[in-house]
């Protein structure tokens, strides 16, 4: 069965630090676009952070930009995110999903692989 699998959601204080884990089950990254997303309570589910693995580009939205790191491993089998500096405005369920040979992450019906999500709660 082809999925991806989040890991690392959890409670931390502001200013704090988190590692998100996204697995590939069934498949390797290889020629995928591989995004971060996230659905804070009441809003719509935003897009910030996206890493090719055919040439490693990265985006960031502004608002995790110098605070978040995404990255791949090198038998591509699973995406990372590093989350410093957090604020409770990122308390938020967190998703990660692909596109095979997808350029870019902006357009979600284009991903059609989907975790099952994992929380992350930032206390102030």
């Amino acid at each position: 069965e082809v999925r991806l699998v989040e890991s690392g959601g959890g409670l931390v204080q502001a200013g704090g630090s988190l590692r998100l884990s996204c697995a590939a089950s069934g498949f390797t990254f290889d020629d995928y676009a591989i995004g971060w997303f996230r659905q804070a309570p009441g809003k719509e589910r935003e897009g910030f952070s996206c890493i090719t693995s055919r040439d490693g580009n990265t985006y960031y939205r502004d608002s995790v930009k110098g605070r978040f790191t995404i990255s791949i491993d090198n038998a591509k089998t699973a995406v990372y995110l590093e989350m410093n500096s957090l604020k409770p405005e990122d308390t938020a369920v967190y998703y990660c999903a692909a596109d095979y040979r997808g350029s870019d992450c902006a357009t979600q019906a284009y991903l059609e692989l989907w975790g099952q999500g994992t929380l992350v709660t930032v206390s102030s």
